[in-house]
């Protein structure tokens, strides 16, 4: 059984499709040592959303978004490890010189290939993350699937070499999950039930179900509920709501 770390989602966009503007203010110091007395051990600063609808942010609106937002986290948490939720190499770069310590991009690297150079500079770990879509921004299409973790593990295993090529040493794999994958929910809890054959990647695993379209009505409870599932099974698990989730995952 694997411990399961938690990953807080840390958005300072004003578009974000869950919490939008929650943190882009004062207390975002507070809200980030809130999070780590909770149970997270990872901080995921993000200044662009990527979930349908969402809208293109350019670079220099998310560095502004961005490198305050790590400078006074780190600032304040020396030795939490905060990670850079971006897909930009320049944004990834400015990030890592500000304090964080790791990129979790969306694209897996086929938004901007320059962040593997990056990664591997600053010798960091990065996410890769599977996506059905070849931008930043999912759609909510319902894409269907042969076989959907094979499709996933094929995915990975392409841009896991990408990365490892360019000299990254550390990488973590995501299934993306929601609409990253498809509309269609089915395919996500698949994903869940299956999450072991990522493991055949040699990479750490992480899950961002939190508040995800396929958990239905009561998202709150769908994640508690993936939480539960998930715990012991994968590496890092990425949420939202620290307490109930890190509550779950610790017991």
């Amino acid at each position: 059984m694997k411990e399961t770390q938690v990953m807080a989602v840390v958005n300072v966009t004003p578009d974000s499709f869950s919490d939008g503007g929650r943190f882009d203010s004062e207390d975002l110091v507070e809200v980030a040592k809130q999070m780590v007395l909770d149970g997270a051990t990872i901080l995921d600063i993000g200044g662009e959303s990527t979930g349908p609808g969402s809208r293109d942010v350019s670079l220099e609106e998310e560095l502004l978004r961005v490198v305050p937002a790590i400078r006074a986290v780190r600032a304040a948490l020396p030795d939490v490890i905060i990670s850079v939720d971006t897909w930009k190499s320049e944004v990834a770069r400015a990030a890592l010189e500000a304090g964080a310590g790791m990129i979790n991009d969306v694209t897996a690297g086929r938004g901007d290939a320059r962040i593997f150079e990056v990664a591997a500079e600053f010798n960091v770990p990065i996410v890769l993350m599977y996506s059905k879509d070849d931008s930043a921004r999912t759609t909510a299409d319902k894409v269907e699937y042969e076989d959907v973790m094979a499709t996933v593990v094929d995915f990975l295993t392409e841009r896991v070499a990408a990365a490892r090529a360019v000299g990254v040493s550390e990488i973590i794999v995501d299934p993306g999950m929601g609409a990253f994958v498809s509309g269609d929910p089915a395919y996500s809890w698949e994903i869940i039930d299956r999450i072991e054959e990522l493991g055949d990647l040699g990479c750490s695993v992480l899950v961002g179900a939190s508040r995800k379209s396929f958990l239905g009505e009561d998202r709150f409870g769908g994640t508690l509920y993936t939480s539960a599932l998930l715990k012991g099974r994968i590496d890092i698990l990425r949420v939202h709501t620290v307490l109930e989730n890190a509550t779950v995952t610790l017991q």
